[in-house]
């Protein structure tokens, strides 16, 4: 199957199409927002609509513009004047930034909007498990179906596993990781991988091929390790508190995307020559 442009896009000045994607991008932020908000309380991201968790009242859409709103109410609800958490503006430009940076590594391209689309569900899964230590089946089995059919509609594109290595990376991101969380429970007692954190690596793998997860637990392991040990010994943290690992294996995939080549490569000439 061939590789797919945008071809009229592409017959837009640059700028115009960067403050496209960025405006779109912002206002999938904002939805991105609400599905942070509504489900880990398992409630609809469809009714009711936005509204201040502090008075409740409905929020009307001149104060509901992406990053806009906030900063002229000044982080505050217009009707109560509860506090509104930078968070939002900081998911909706997060948001708005992903298409710009997926677009500039890989074009105006199918792989660049499906890898849009995968950023945005890395985020809500980032933000989630960091708040609520839970990564939510809604967007995990279904980005593994999503990952298998992507690789089966756009084989031959470089940023995309083909057919086999999606399916590799599922049956070893999903299935070997969950035995060793399972036996590693069995005999310690202990949670060592949670099944979450398993069903994720079963959708990065379906996403980015087997080849992505050595270089993505690796990344993610040392980076959870030097924060966690941080965060103990710098600031006092509770060592019997849990620690989300979600985070550190979305920014681990998602820089494999960018570095994971180059870092392969640097380690085979550096440590296995010939």
């Amino acid at each position: 199957m061939p590789d797919f442009y945008w071809i009229p896009l592409e017959q837009l000045p640059p700028h115009l199409i960067s403050v496209l994607l960025f405006l779109f991008g912002a206002i999938v932020g904002s939805f991105l927002n609400v599905c942070i908000h509504r489900l880990p309380e398992h409630h609809s991201l469809l009714w009711p609509s936005s509204h201040c968790p502090a008075c409740e009242q409905p929020i009307r859409w001149f104060d509901n513009i992406p990053l806009l709103s906030w900063l002229i109410l000044r982080g505050r609800c217009r009707r109560c004047r509860a506090t509104i958490s930078p968070r939002y503006p900081l998911i909706e430009l997060a948001g708005a930034l992903l298409p710009l940076l997926v677009v500039h590594r890989f074009g105006l391209t199918a792989d660049a909007l499906l890898l849009t689309l995968l950023g945005w569900s890395f985020i809500v899964l980032l933000v989630i498990d960091l708040y609520h230590y839970i990564l939510p089946d809604v967007i995990t089995l279904p980005g593994i179906v999503a990952g298998l059919l992507a690789a089966w509609l756009v084989p031959r594109v470089s940023a995309l596993p083909s057919l086999t290595d999606a399916s590799l990376g599922l049956a070893i991101g999903g299935g070997l990781f969950w035995l060793f969380g399972w036996v590693f429970e069995r005999l310690t007692g202990k949670v060592g991988l949670g099944f979450g954190d398993v069903k994720l690596l079963a959708m990065i793998g379906a996403w980015m091929g087997w080849q992505a997860l050595p270089f993505t637990i690796f990344a993610a392991a040392v980076a959870g390790s030097v924060v966690g040990l941080s965060w103990i010994l710098l600031l006092g943290r509770d060592r019997t508190l849990p620690i989300p690992f979600g985070p550190y294996l979305v920014l681990a995939a998602w820089s494999y995307l960018y570095w994971g080549a180059d870092f392969y490569s640097w380690y085979f000439n550096a440590f296995i020559p010939g």
